[in-house]
């Protein structure tokens, strides 16, 4: 194991309509304000239960926004990126990349603390069922001696 990371990067545009509290998350980043070491670009630091991109369920924490209704977030102070946000009307276009983490293996995910195949009392029963039949035909087969 050589200590790196690989993600797989992939974009997508994200629609959303704005709520009563908003588009539902927080950014950080900005030209003067890097997330990234060598990155300035605007990042999700939260989604806000029951927002609007919470609703939605495609936008993630940490994933980068590349652009708000086409209007490119590069080289932007923070203060200039929320502003636009801010600005963005009620129905907001935004084009977002998302950061997935490589897997080893094979494919599917599986949390942390998540079961790793088939449940124990699909083992257990089975198990548990031949051993009462071998038992019964054991005592069974005792009688007759």
């Amino acid at each position: 194991m050589n200590g790196r990371v690989d993600y797989l990067v992939t974009e997508e545009e994200i629609n959303l309509t704005r709520g009563p509290s908003g588009l539902g998350f927080n950014i950080v980043g900005g030209t003067d304000q890097q997330q990234v070491s060598n990155d300035s670009g605007i990042y999700v630091s939260r989604i806000k239960e029951n927002g609007a991109a919470a609703l939605d369920g495609r936008l993630q924490e940490g994933d980068k926004i590349l652009s708000v209704n086409g209007k490119d977030l590069k080289n932007l102070l923070h203060q200039d990126a929320v502003d636009l946000f801010r600005n963005a009307g009620y129905a907001v276009s935004l084009r977002v990349q998302h950061r997935l983490q490589e897997q080893n293996g094979p494919i599917g995910h599986r949390g942390e603390g998540e079961p790793s195949g088939v449940p124990i009392a699909m083992v257990l029963l089975p198990v548990f069922a031949l051993t009462m039949v071998a038992a019964w035909a054991f005592m069974r087969y005792r009688q007759h001696l």
